[in-house]
Parts: structure tokens; C-alpha cells; sequence
């Protein structure tokens, strides 16, 4: 039993100790405190191992503080109505960008936002994105912590645009 603890222990500080060296190779600040990032040492991360990713450059959504992160949308992918508890700012970076307010995903009501353009998600403004055709980043700012939540029953639209006929 001990010996299973002290493995149990050992990997799961073994596994802090390289998530920790991942994040500080991942977003090392120069002796000034510059951070710079090229796009090859962005790692995107899907919470559900499939469709939209994320990665943070930097901060931490979760806690107190100004964040930034990117969300990675694959051709098709986008995200069922939902709101955060902070306002966010929103920037793309590549990509046409679908966009919808209001609890209703309506495909047809979307607005395309091309490389360059903004949006404000205003606190607990109900909205919905993603991508049509081909790949989209997005770059978020916000302040946190910050919640999502979703809007609708569980099983809500999601998943991918439908195809033009």
C-alpha cells in the first residue's frame, strides 16, 4: 500500500513538475520581463480532445488578473450559445470568424468577421462563433476570473456549420 502511495505521489509530482516546465518554457519572460512567443511554441489544447482549442499566453482565466488567450476553430467548428461573466475582447487573427448574439443558433443570422476585425462579448451577453470553411484563430483579452456559461438544455446545437448547398 505505501509503496503504491509513494508511486502515486512521485508521478503526480513528476507530472507538476513538467506541466510547470512546459508552462515556463512555454511563456519565459527575458530579465526585463518581455515575453515573446513565436506561433511554432503555441500549444492548443481541445478541453473535449476533439474541435475548438485554446491555449493562454498569458495570465490565467481562473484567477484575478488581465489574460490572453487564443482559440483555434477547425474548418466547420463552432460553439453552442453561451456568456461569460466578464466582458471580453475579441480579435482575429486568421480566418473569417462566424458570429451570432442571442440564445438561438441561427446559421443563417451569422456575421462574418474577416483577420483584423473586433468584437466585444459584453458580461453575460448570450453569443455563439465559429468557423465555416476554413480555419479560424481568435485572440481573447479579458480580465478573470471569468465563467462561461452554457445557454439552453443540455445537448444544445453544437458541433459544425452545415455545408452551402
Amino acid at each position: 500500500m505505501k509503496t503504491k502511495a509513494r508511486a502515486l505521489i512521485f508521478s503526480g509530482a513528476a507530472g507538476l513538475c513538467a506541466l510547470h516546465l512546459a508552462l515556463t518554457a512555454h511563456a519565459a519572460q527575458d530579465a526585463q520581463g518581455f515575453i515573446r512567443l513565436d506561433p511554432e511554441e503555441l500549444h492548443y489544447k481541445s478541453p473535449l480532445g476533439v474541435g475548438p482549442e485554446s491555449t493562454v499566453l498569458f495570465g490565467d482565466p481562473s484567477k484575478p488578473g488581465l489574460y490572453v488567450v487564443r482559440n483555434k476553430f477547425p474548418p466547420g467548428a463552432h460553439s453552442a450559445p453561451h456568456y461569460h461573466s466578464q466582458d471580453r475582447h475579441a480579435t482575429v487573427i486568421k480566418g473569417v470568424w462566424w458570429t451570432g448574439t442571442g440564445s438561438e443558433l441561427d446559421f443563417k443570422t451569422a456575421v462574418p468577421l474577416k483577420a483584423g476585425a473586433y468584437m466585444l462579448h459584453p458580461a453575460g451577453g448570450v453569443h455563439w462563433d465559429g468557423a465555416g470553411d476554413e480555419e479560424v484563430i481568435v485572440q481573447i483579452i479579458g480580465v478573470g476570473p471569468v465563467e462561461t456559461t452554457q445557454v439552453g438544455p443540455p445537448g444544445a446545437p453544437q458541433g459544425y456549420w452545415p455545408k452551402p448547398k
